[in-house]
């Protein structure tokens, strides 16, 4: 799978995009997506000006657990070197195969706002300047889990995750799904916010985020976390039935 390169500095460089597709597809093309799974990391490797890219399964966003993945959708990060590389990427197999697989799509243009942590050992969104954003945000968290803290974790992830689900609309959240590489041990959050504010709001006003944050830092849940805000460029296509930007 592709990675962000290093700078020379060694420091990672910020990529110029992100996107994220977002496919759903009907109960019988499941197993063509999960072939399609396995067969599209070849061909990301060779597309140029993709810097990090993964392939992700999808959840819907409640427990986490098992149980809650969503064969139905599925979704592909990456992130560019420049904006034409991720425009002519529409137009390359990858993309026109799961377009043809689907039956409905959504589509994010993001760009980097901050980024802490880090994606199997890599930094795929560098360390963006920090800017003010007017307009729809992005989050993403994703965390490989430590086996030896998975007991507590799955335990505590149920009240977050309701919380969560209470600010959609009238708090803000506008979209949110879990994504993963592994149905077990690696799990993450995609989530689209009305403005930042809300966000924050979420992220550290809410009891059951805020105490989860400080369970984080004394129990060590994780063995590798990365947390991102994007600011949304652009949205094309539909999540469920709808546009959530609009």
């Amino acid at each position: 799978m592709p990675a962000a390169p290093e700078s020379g500095s060694g420091a990672p460089s910020t990529p110029v995009t992100v996107t994220v597709h977002v496919w759903r597809v009907s109960g019988r093309r499941i197993p063509a997506a999960l072939t399609r799974m396995a067969t599209d990391r070849a061909r990301l490797s060779k597309v140029r000006g993709l810097r990090f890219a993964r392939l992700l399964g999808t959840g819907h966003g409640t427990t986490f657990a098992i149980r809650d993945a969503d064969l139905h959708r599925w979704a592909l990060l990456a992130s560019w070197a420049d904006v034409e590389a991720a425009e002519t990427f529409e137009n390359a197999p990858t993309v026109r195969g799961w377009d043809r697989l689907a039956e409905e799509r959504f589509r994010l243009e993001l760009t980097p706002l901050a980024s802490h942590g880090r994606w199997a050992r890599r930094q795929p969104f560098g360390n963006p300047t920090p800017q003010r954003w007017d307009g729809p945000v992005a989050s993403l968290t994703r965390a490989r889990i430590s086996a030896r803290k998975a007991a507590t974790f799955w335990r505590a992830v149920p009240p977050v995750a309701s919380a969560l689900q209470e600010y959609r609309n009238d708090g803000g959240l506008l979209a949110a799904f879990g994504v993963g590489e592994a149905p077990a041990g690696w799990q993450g959050t995609l989530s689209v916010w009305r403005t930042a504010e809300e966000l924050r709001a979420f992220a550290y006003q809410g009891a059951a985020h805020s105490a989860a944050i400080r369970r984080t830092k004394e129990t060590g849940w994780y063995a590798e976390e990365l947390f991102a805000r994007f600011g949304v460029v652009r949205a094309d296509g539909s999540l469920d039935g709808r546009d959530p930007l609009r």
